[in-house]
């Protein structure tokens, strides 16, 4: 990485770690050292638990996999919180890219790269959706298409903070919806989240897309709630 440009930058507009509010380095992209090697990270049991619970007895979702534990008032959550509310769009980047140097050796064989989607009224509001940015940083690492045209959120739906399992999968019941199934017929597909918790928008995403034809569909997410 050349960081030449990031001193010139950086003298006259500083760049600050969302995670601690600290001054970033010339070395460090876009979140410090410091904050990156505090965020837990998710062993392979700890993913088999999750798939095993939220996934597994479906046989929508393959396989899952997150990189990262989300604690409440950590690093991490402050750094999801400026991708989603702040605008920063490079961090959504930053952290798809390394959730795809993860993904790389797992074996997956991806068509398409699909970021769970947002209501249009919800997209109105915020202006974007962070899912959007981790797609792509993924695509970038991965080599791979993504795209946030083959599946819709049709049903404007509560908040999932606070619901449990049942409530969260009721929530989102019936609220996407396949726009081009021609597109995805056949094609093996990652759906990426943010954070995970009982991973019920992941499946019902899978289960439309399953509905419309796609062959194989990964699930994936920057982190799983604690």
């Amino acid at each position: 990485m050349n960081i030449y440009p990031n001193y010139i930058l950086d003298f006259f507009l500083p760049r600050f770690c969302p995670g601690c509010n600290k001054k970033l380095s010339a070395e460090e992209n876009a979140v410090c050292d410091s904050c990156l090697r505090s965020i837990p990270i998710v062993d392979d049991k700890r993913i088999q638990i999750e798939f095993d619970k939220n996934f597994k007895s479906t046989r929508i979702i393959n396989e899952f996999y997150s990189k990262y534990i989300f604690q409440a008032d950590s690093s991490l959550q402050h750094i999801i919180h400026a991708l989603k509310y702040n605008r920063q769009f490079k961090l959504g980047i930053f952290l798809g890219q390394i959730l795809g140097e993860e993904l790389k050796s797992r074996g997956w064989e991806i068509d398409i790269i699909i970021p769970v989607p947002i209501h249009h009224l919800r997209k109105a509001e915020r202006g974007y959706n962070q899912s959007d940015y981790i797609a792509k940083g993924l695509g970038n690492s991965l080599n791979i298409t993504f795209s946030n045209k083959y599946i819709s959120r049709i049903r404007h739906t509560p908040s999932q903070t606070g619901l449990n399992q049942k409530e969260r999968a009721q929530n989102v019941s019936n609220a996407f919806k396949v726009k081009n199934a021609k597109k995805i017929k056949g094609k093996n597909i990652l759906l990426v989240d943010d954070v995970c918790t009982t991973g019920a928008t992941l499946l019902e995403c899978g289960i439309v897309l399953r509905k419309a034809g796609a062959g194989s569909v990964y699930a994936s997410s920057i982190a799983v709630a604690n």
